[in-house]
């Protein structure tokens, strides 16, 4: 018999956002949450999410409102309108549980709940053994996890799937069948109808025996991870990797640092990784190219920079802009350019002109093919790609730039890194000068 008190612990008060489909298993959880509500008096939010590619969906989002009404519950839904190129359980995944953690933080609850199952583990586990992933990764997903401010609780983990459609005949619940879980071509479709039926032919109870399996590798995890962590004190700095002594450490343990500095990007969602994109990692960081960068699920990105490495969150491309310098220009990266009446700076962040020898009015604008500039101090002229190669600029920062060009298009000044022939000294005569910050 079911009974989920049984394998997690509520307390009073709790509150608590449920992830509901209408499918049996969510509305089985559902169910046994209403169960004990008072008895812990719980506040239960109830968020679904209308995936919009079938035509049921509209009806199960009605159908499930209308049951929050009729319970007293607080209901809370979205549609998702568009989806883009990404593979789509990927994205509608990641659009879940943005919604979910939103409304975690909006009603304060302190639990996330979701309805996997046993089956769904198995599942999880041979999908990222033939995958291919790191200890973490293959113990599949744990019951409770930790998200630092609240806990995502799979209180379903110990049954199964029949045993759960089976407590929604004996309690009258009423569900939805998704009919694309039957479809082949979605690669967990395809473990549930042909893998599974033979484990289970095997031992009925396969589901504990994998669950036993993840708590094991979960203890020995708990072994590497301290390792691991002492390897981290060892490599990074200003959370960046050196790259020089990330090579010195056993590559077991590189492989461990890669998987836990991304884990913080893919949190308990590592299926979206696999033994391809740390090779394609390791392989950018022993290359000889002094700066590059790959991209990985979910807009990240691992990029290299001469001894540095990290892992970063696509930044959105600010792209082309070209602004006409008056008092002021605002930069699309937050910092500005503005005239200043006087300073006792020197740096490369301060540019002092004289305006006889330039054209007006100035622009700030991102470079440009073939852009050169004639440097303060020496004969001739220099690439501005090759002075941000020498400033160790980062390929992706060198794109959104800003550039200071006369109107005739002369370089007179890269802010923060390089002063053109144009730049005047203190003693010299100049009537604008221009800060950068």
């Amino acid at each position: 018999m079911i009974n989920i008190e049984n394998n997690f612990k509520f307390h009073d008060g709790d509150r608590i956002v449920i992830g509901c489909s209408t499918g049996p298993d969510s509305m089985a959880l559902l169910d046994m949450l209403l169960k004990i509500r008072n008895k812990y008096n719980l506040s239960i939010i109830v968020a679904h999410v209308n995936h919009n590619v079938r035509k049921e969906s509209f009806e199960e989002a009605e159908f499930i409102k209308e049951y929050c009404e009729e319970n007293n519950l607080v209901c809370e839904s979205m549609i998702i309108e568009n989806y883009g190129d990404d593979n789509f359980h990927n994205e509608a995944r990641n659009i879940r549980y943005n919604f979910f953690e939103n409304l975690v933080h909006k009603y304060e609850a302190n639990y996330l709940m979701t309805a996997h199952h046993g089956d769904d583990l198995v599942e999880t586990i041979l999908m990222r053994i033939v995958r291919g992933s790191n200890l973490s990764g293959y113990l599949g997903f744990k019951s409770v996890v930790n998200m630092d401010g609240y806990y995502i609780v799979r209180p379903l983990i110990y049954y199964t799937k029949a045993e759960l459609e089976e407590y929604d005949r004996e309690n009258n619940v009423k569900y939805y069948i998704d009919s694309s879980n039957s479809k082949d071509k979605y690669t967990r479709n395809r473990y549930r109808k042909y893998v599974l039926p033979f484990l289970k032919e095997e031992e009925k109870d396969v589901h504990l025996k994998f669950l036993k399996f993840s708590n094991t590798l979960l203890e020995a995890n708990k072994f590497i991870d301290k390792a691991r962590d002492r390897a981290l004190n060892r490599v990074m700095e200003n959370d960046k990797i050196l790259i020089d002594k990330f090579l010195l450490e056993d590559s077991y343990i590189q492989r461990e640092i890669l998987y836990y500095l991304l884990s913080e990007f893919y949190q308990d969602d590592l299926i979206l990784l696999s033994d391809r994109h740390i090779n394609l990692i390791l392989d950018l960081i022993n290359s000889s190219k002094a700066n590059s960068f790959i991209n990985l699920p979910n807009e990240v990105i691992a990029r290299k920079n001469y001894n540095y490495f990290e892992i970063i969150k696509e930044i959105e491309d600010i792209g082309n802009y070209e602004i006409e310098l008056d008092e002021v220009a605002i930069l699309p990266n937050n910092r500005k350019i503005e005239k200043i009446s006087d300073t006792i700076d020197n740096s490369n962040n301060i540019c002092r002109l004289n305006s006889n020898e330039v054209s007006l009015p100035l622009i700030v604008r991102t470079r440009r093919i073939g852009d050169k500039i004639s440097v303060k101090g020496l004969n001739g002229t220099k690439k501005v790609k090759d002075i941000f190669i020498d400033k160790k600029i980062p390929l992706l920062d060198r794109d959104n730039w800003p550039i200071v060009v006369d109107s005739k298009g002369n370089v007179v000044w890269i802010p923060g890194i390089k002063k053109s022939r144009f730049d005047k000294k203190k003693t010299e005569s100049y009537d604008i000068i221009l800060k950068y910050s």
